[in-house]
C-alpha cells in the first residue's frame, strides 16, 4: 500500500497508552446497510464541530477530528451499541454468525440487515482486510486481537491504527487471564461509545429504559430459596460439553440481573475460561440441574429447538434421565455477545424460561422510538 493510500484518513488517532502485548493466547470458541435508522444526528445526536477525545482502557485517550461514519466491530455486543445509538451497522465483525439480529424482530421500525457484512476472522485475520474496509473506527481490543489468535501481532495493531482509531476493551467474558486492566459494565462501556458516535442524548435515554425496566425485575424473581438451580452448557457433541459458570461478565447480564442459582457454580464445576475442560452428560446428571440452558443455538426458533436438540435429549439413555428434560425446561442459552437492545430481549426471554413469566416486561416501543431518534 501507498504511503499516500497509509496515511489519507479523515479519522487520526492519537493516544497516551501503548498497546500492551501479553504472551499467553486465550479466548472464546471459534465458530453499506440501511437499517432504518436515521443518519444519527436526530433528536438524540449531536456534532462536536471540532476535535474531542473519549478515553477508555486500554487505548488510553483517543483523539477524533470528526465523528466516525463508518466502522467495524469486535463482535455483536459492541454493534448492537451502535443500533441504539442511531448507527449504521458495523462493516464488519470478528464473525458475524454470532451476531444475532433476529433479537430485532419484536421491536418496531427497526430492521437490521446482515447483508455486506464481513467475517473479520476466517481461520485466521487478515490485516489486508482492515485496509479493504477503510472504515474510519475500529470498535475493539487491540489486546484481544493480540491474545486471541497468533496472526496478528502488536505490529500489526499498529498498522490497523493508521487506518483508523482502535478503540475497545473486551466486556463479554472476565475469564481472559491476559485482561489485567479495568472492566466495564455494559452501560459503561455503552457510555463510552456514546461518547465516540457524539450520542450521549440517546445512551441517557436508554440508561434511563434500563433502570426502568431494571426496577420491574424485583416484582418477577421469585424469593431467593424458590429459584431453581440452572446449568448453562455449550454442546460440542457426543454428549459433551463447554461448563460456562456465571461471571461478571456481558455475556451472563440477564442471569446476573434475574438473581439465577448456577448449579455448575455450586457443585464447584470449573469455568471453561479457567480450566477448557469439559463435561458429559453422567457429570450433568450428578449436578441434575433443574433447568438446563444450551449456548451455541440461538439460530433455531424455540420450535425448532424443541423438535431437534430437546427431542434428542428425550431420546438419550442417559440425558432422558435429567430432571431438566423430564420437565421440559431445556432451553436456549443465550448468546456469547449482548449490547442494550439484545439485553432488554434476552432477559426478558430469561424470567419466562426459569421464572416462568408471561408478560413482557419492557416497552419495545419506547426502545424504537430511542433507535429512530424520536425521544
Amino acid at each position: 500500500m501507498s504511503d499516500e493510500g497509509y496515511w489519507s484518513r479523515r479519522h487520526v488517532l492519537r493516544t497516551s497508552a501503548a498497546i500492551a502485548g501479553v504472551g499467553a493466547v486465550a479466548g472464546c470458541l471459534d465458530d453499506g446497510n440501511d437499517n432504518g435508522n436515521d443518519d444519527g444526528n436526530g433528536d438524540g445526536g449531536s456534532e462536536s464541530g471540532g476535535s474531542y477525545s473519549v478515553t477508555m482502557e486500554p487505548v488510553g485517550t483517543v483523539e477524533f477530528d470528526a465523528v466516525p461514519e463508518t466502522w467495524v466491530a469486535n463482535n455483536g455486543t459492541w454493534a448492537d451499541m451502535g443500533i441504539a445509538l442511531g448507527q449504521e451497522p458495523p462493516k464488519a465483525l470478528w464473525l458475524t454468525s454470532r451476531y444475532h439480529t433476529q433479537y430485532y424482530d419484536g421491536i418496531p421500525d427497526l430492521d437490521v440487515s446482515k447483508e455486506g457484512m464481513i467475517d473479520l476472522y476466517d481461520d485466521g485475520v487478515d490485516v489486508e482486510k482492515f485496509y479493504e474496509l477503510d472504515a474510519d473506527l475500529h470498535v475493539m481490543d487491540p489486546n484481544f486481537m493480540t491474545n486471541r489468535y497468533d496472526t496478528i501481532d502488536e505490529s500489526d495493531v499498529e498498522d490497523i491504527e493508521q487506518i483508523a482509531p482502535i478503540f475497545g476493551n473486551s466486556i463479554f467474558s472476565r475469564g481472559y487471564n491476559w485482561h489485567d486492566y479495568e472492566y466495564l459494565t455494559l452501560y459503561e462501556a455503552f457510555g463510552k461509545l456514546a461518547e465516540v458516535f457524539q450520542e450521549e442524548e440517546r445512551y441517557e435515554a436508554f440508561s434511563t429504559l434500563h433502570d426502568e425496566f431494571q426496577s420491574t425485575l424485583g416484582d418477577v424473581v421469585p424469593s431467593e430459596d424458590e429459584r431453581p438451580g440452572v446449568a448453562i452448557v455449550w454442546p460440542m457433541g457426543d454428549g459433551e460439553f463447554l461448563p460456562y459458570t456465571i461471571d461478571e461478565g456481558t455475556s451472563f447480564k440477564q442471569w446476573n440481573d434475574l438473581g439465577i442459582h448456577d448449579a455448575l457454580a455450586e457443585a464447584n464445576v470449573e469455568n471453561f475460561h479457567d480450566s477448557r475442560g469439559r463435561i458429559d452428560y453422567e457429570n450433568l446428571l450428578e449436578i441434575d440441574p433443574e433447568v438446563l440452558l444450551l449456548r451455541g443455538n440461538e439460530d433455531l426458533s424455540a420450535e425448532e429447538f424443541r423438535n431437534t436438540v430437546v427431542a434428542e435429549m428425550e431420546n438419550h439413555n442417559v440425558a432422558s434421565d435429567l430432571t431438566a428434560v423430564q420437565n421440559g425446561d431445556v432451553y436456549r442459552g443465550g448468546p456469547l455477545h449482548q449490547g442494550p437492545i439484545i439485553n432488554l430481549v434476552l432477559t426478558e426471554r430469561a424470567a419466562q424460561q426459569v421464572y416462568g413469566v408471561d408478560e413482557e416486561l419492557f416497552d419495545r416501543q419506547k426502545v424504537s422510538d430511542i433507535v429512530n431518534g424520536e425521544f
